[in-house]
């Protein structure tokens, strides 16, 4: 269970792209923690540098500032490591609705240089996050890999296109990839401002401020919502898994569903609050149910997540009330 009693060579050194957002930040934290070197590369495009301030004074963490798109920057962030953490990319799906060309540019072509720049340095394992967005309008439930339906947006096209890549680097150019396919990950650090935050921290904001949060639909969607614990333990266990499992895609999420409205009446008591939401319109390109067979992770991967919704939000509400 979990990833704490995980074991690496004494000398492994890790690559977190991405590693001042949300995923990457834990990344860090946790790989520091276990006694491992870490790089962190990151642009601040989307990530915040007190994500990644407190680990300035760890001599295992060595930050890189810079950018995926260029490719130098991949070779030289890339040389001397072991495994590469892939998570530089930008999230949202109404957001890449707006901006279809520059999510091309960072998910496809940014991942690309990474895969190019990890092959060269001869890198052991190359995780990168992948998304439950690939699944479309595929209407069964729950979501199993190769059961895919049409894209809905610009953001699973990219990462649908990053599984091909990955699928075929692990077999032309025997690179070692593992494509995690996030299912709406969620925990400390995750931002909870602006108009494409996520929205649990979201709500819990709102609602720590008394104000009334909105509710895109009629909150009956559901969503099979992963506490951060159970990410970070599927990165590190893709890390030590065999070839055999490589160039494929793994849903990483519980295996349950929780509907978005009791999510809601849930925060609400957890925070003695009582304050109903506003009902506003659905988002172009979401999906209305998400649900994960998480078998295949399981099996191939060893994942077995430890960290029900229940345990991961209590915490997570915490952790916000004191950093708020």
């Amino acid at each position: 269970m979990g990833y704490e009693n995980l074991t690496f060579p004494k000398d492994a050194s890790f690559l977190v792209t991405g590693a001042a957002g949300f995923i990457g930040s834990n990344l860090v934290e946790a790989i520091l923690n276990l006694g491992y070197k870490v790089k962190g590369l990151d642009d601040f495009s989307t990530g915040k540098k007190e994500n990644v301030d407190e680990f300035r004074d760890n001599p295992n963490f060595e930050f890189i500032e810079g950018t995926i798109l260029d490719l130098d920057t991949c070779m030289g962030a890339c040389e001397g490591v072991d495994y590469v953490l892939h998570q530089a990319a930008w999230g949202s799906v109404p957001r890449s609705i707006e901006m279809p060309l520059i999510y091309e540019e960072i998910n496809i072509r940014g991942t690309l240089n990474m895969m190019g720049a990890a092959r060269q340095n001869k890198v052991k394992k190359f995780v990168y996050a992948s998304s439950s967005s690939v699944y479309g309008d595929e209407p069964n439930l729950p979501k199993k890999e190769g059961k895919e339906g049409n894209l809905l947006s610009p953001y699973a096209l990219t990462k649908k296109v990053d599984e091909e890549y990955g699928k075929l680097y692990t077999k032309l150019y025997d690179l070692d990839t593992y494509g995690l396919r996030y299912f709406n990950v969620f925990g400390r650090r995750q931002d909870p401002s602006g108009a494409y935050a996520a929205v649990i921290p979201k709500f819990i904001k709102q609602l720590i401020n008394n104000e009334q949060p909105t509710i895109n639909g009629d909150g009956k969607q559901s969503r099979d919502f992963t506490y951060i614990e159970n990410v970070i333990e599927a990165n590190l266990k893709a890390c030590i898994a065999p070839h055999e499992a490589a160039g494929h895609a793994y849903n990483i999420a519980c295996g349950g569903r929780e509907y978005l409205i009791d999510i809601y009446n849930n925060l609400c008591k957890a925070l003695e609050k009582d304050i109903k939401p506003i009902f506003g319109p659905d988002r172009k390109g979401d999906i209305k149910h998400s649900n994960a067979d998480i078998s295949k992770a399981k099996e191939m991967l060893g994942y077995d997540p430890e960290w029900s919704f229940e345990r991961g939000i209590l915490t997570a509400i915490k952790w916000y009330k004191n950093n708020l």
